[in-house]
């Protein structure tokens, strides 16, 4: 990440962490689960242009105890390639190992377009065990 850029400790506004979602390609959310999803971060960052706009964010939801998963890994297109992901999920990692005791655990969901960073930052597949979802209607 060039020094255009800026990481910020602690989540984005909630309107930047709503366009982020959508900008990116994550599924969006409305303003209440947006509200819930920052309010229940256990960490979180996000990443400024020089212009000051929000153009990237990540956040970690965990038990503070032994487990804690990497979520919202997003940046805006038009300034992905930048390292600006790497930049924020190395941050979150670095979060965690200094603040979480010895023996936890960090997983994340990798869509195929993030797996190879992921990859490149040490984590691994799980198999054979599977990630699995429950979707609340």
């Amino acid at each position: 990440m060039d020094a255009s850029y800026t990481l910020v400790s602690g989540p984005p506004p909630l309107t930047d962490y709503l366009r982020l979602r959508r900008d990116a390609g994550l599924t969006p959310k409305d303003a209440e689960q947006g509200a819930g999803a920052i309010a229940g971060s256990w960490t979180a960052c996000h990443v400024v242009d020089a212009a000051g706009a929000v153009v990237a964010m990540g956040r970690a939801i965990g038990d503070g105890g032994w487990y804690f998963h990497i979520a919202d890994i997003a940046t805006d297109p038009a300034h992905q390639r930048h390292g600006i992901g790497r930049a924020v999920v190395q941050w979150l990692v670095d979060d965690i190992r200094s603040r979480a005791p010895e023996g936890a655990y960090i997983t994340l969901v990798g869509d195929p377009p993030g797996q190879r960073l992921y990859r490149s930052l040490g984590f691994v597949d799980v198999a054979p065990s599977l990630g699995m979802a429950l979707p609340i209607t």
